[in-house]
């Protein structure tokens, strides 16, 4: 990874990040991607993320490698007065600054909204935790799988499957709130170039799932009273699954009216297509059950490569099933430059995915590997005005480090 002459297009933009895991992290390294300025602000400990592994060396776990790139660590312990002050000066400087503890807990360091607010009226100050403060659960702890588990997501599994419930092996909760939490970050932003005034904004992981769940999920309960069921009827089919063939297995899906009157040509049976089960979406939909175990015992019949083939033929949209190292391996990834190898100064060649977005003018770029934990923060603090006696004093009172010399 190497510094780029040509800006992303959020260069200019500075943001304070003072989040941890995966949530924040991830919103803000999607934001540095595109050429923000990410000050990453950790306590003397370091983020907790930099010890799951496997690693090459302590403190520089795989998840931290990816989720914070293109950004700059700077220790700081917030609950020293010195490093509290360092953050406030840091402040000064920024758009916007991101925090997922709780309201009451940046009350207590003193880095609350008014008085953040009172040292750069511009800021936009974006709370990113579990439960909205206007609710009864406001200051429960969170983490995906509770999310996952409190906004239907693994019950939906068991009622899919007619197994056990079961969290999707993802971080999805914080991977797609960390998105709703970057886009209201740069509108906070946006507005505040427009006028000249920050604001507080809470973005929740609760919240947030619930909205993407019963997008898909309120079903008849969309009307009042219901109209039937809450649930996608087609999502939740049991047979919405991969295909087995005779020999492996195959993903399709056979959607419009052209898809299935073309697989119905394809298997010889060109009757189907009139067949009240089959005529339409609204048909198909009110008899999805039965048109996915139709589909499963047809495809049972024949190997995955033929059928691969003939579908694709048939302009009907199916693909094989493929393991994460087949997703590595792809040659569309590969040629695109998605999964790249790049250099880090300290951790070697690694293996990462590309910014995600093609800007003709401003292109995304991976600018900078993840820092080591202090690795920035003589740097940051002479930015920020501190004079070399002041920071020496920070590290000395370790409210600060030096992760130049004292760091990984």
């Amino acid at each position: 990874m190497t510094q780029q002459t040509n800006p992303g297009p959020l260069a200019g933009v500075r943001i304070l990040d003072l989040s941890s895991v995966v949530m924040g992290p991830y919103a803000t390294q999607v934001l540095g991607d595109l050429g923000a300025d990410i000050i990453k602000v950790e306590p003397p400990t370091g983020d907790n993320l930099r010890a799951v592994g496997p690693m090459r060396n302590p403190g520089m776990g795989y998840l931290h490698l990816h989720l914070n790139r293109n950004k700059r660590s700077i220790v700081l312990d917030l609950k020293q007065p010195a490093g509290r002050q360092a953050c406030l000066k840091l402040a000064e400087g920024c758009d916007a600054l991101l925090y997922n503890i709780r309201p009451q807990a940046m009350a207590r360091l003193g880095l609350d909204y008014e008085t953040v607010s009172a040292c750069n009226p511009r800021l936009v100050y974006v709370g990113a935790y579990g439960y909205s403060e206007a609710g009864p659960y406001a200051g429960r702890p969170a983490y995906d799988d509770l999310i996952q588990g409190q906004t239907g997501i693994a019950d939906l599994a068991a009622r899919q499957s007619g197994e056990l419930p079961r969290y999707a092996p993802l971080t999805l909760a914080d991977r797609s709130v960390g998105l709703h939490v970057a886009i209201a970050l740069l509108s906070g932003v946006l507005r505040a170039r427009a006028d000249g005034q920050g604001q507080a904004i809470e973005v929740s992981m609760f919240e947030g799932m619930a909205h993407m769940v019963l997008g898909d999920h309120l079903g008849g309960h969309s009307f009042e009273p219901p109209l039937g069921p809450t649930g996608y009827a087609r999502l939740l089919a049991p047979h919405r699954r991969p295909y087995a063939t005779a020999d492996g297995y195959i993903s399709l899906l056979i959607y419009n009216d052209k898809h299935w009157r073309n697989f119905f040509d394809l298997i010889g049976q060109p009757e189907l297509a009139a067949d009240p089960r089959f005529r339409d979406h609204t048909q198909r939909a009110r008899h999805i059950d039965e048109v996915y175990a139709f589909v499963a015992e047809v495809i049972r019949r024949r190997d995955s490569a033929s059928w691969l083939r003939d579908l694709e033929t048939a302009d009907i949209p199916a693909s094989r099933l493929y393991s994460i190292d087949d997703l590595i391996a792809d040659p569309h990834l590969r040629q695109t430059g998605f999964v790249r190898e790049v250099d880090h100064p300290s951790e070697g060649r690694l293996r990462t995915t590309a910014p995600l977005g093609r800007y003709a003018r401003t292109p995304a770029a991976l600018r900078r590997g993840a820092p080591r934990l202090g690795e920035h923060s003589r740097e940051l603090l002479r930015e920020a005005g501190l004079d070399e006696k002041t920071i020496d004093t920070l590290m000395a009172q370790h409210a600060s480090l030096d992760g130049q010399t004292d760091g990984l």
